[in-house]
């Protein structure tokens, strides 16, 4: 499964983060500055401020987090899949040592 890449480098990011912490426009005016949508703004600043520790009881998770938990669900559905070949295999070969020789 590929990643799409963001449209946004992450530098355009971090900067358009640290222009709203600034707090010299709003959301809005700032979002309409960058050419982006002011929920795409908000939601940019709540992953930094999760990424910094700075809202520790959102329940956000932070991007490294996120990360180790899309890598452990890939991880998951590889060893279900490997676990239902084996017991797929356990059973042909249980029928094998059945049957009269």
């Amino acid at each position: 499964m590929s990643v799409m890449p963001s449209p946004h480098p992450p530098e355009f990011r971090r900067r358009a983060v640290e222009l709203a912490r600034q707090g010299d426009k709003s959301l809005v005016q700032l979002a309409k500055d960058l050419g982006i949508s002011r929920s795409c703004l908000q939601n940019w600043v709540n992953q930094a401020d999760a990424d910094d520790g700075e809202k520790g009881e959102s329940g956000r998770l932070t991007s490294a987090e996120k990360k180790e938990l899309a890598e452990l669900r890939r991880r998951n559905r590889q060893l279900e899949t490997e676990n239902e070949i084996l017991k797929r295999a356990a059973a042909y070969f249980a029928r094998e040592n059945v049957l009269p020789k």
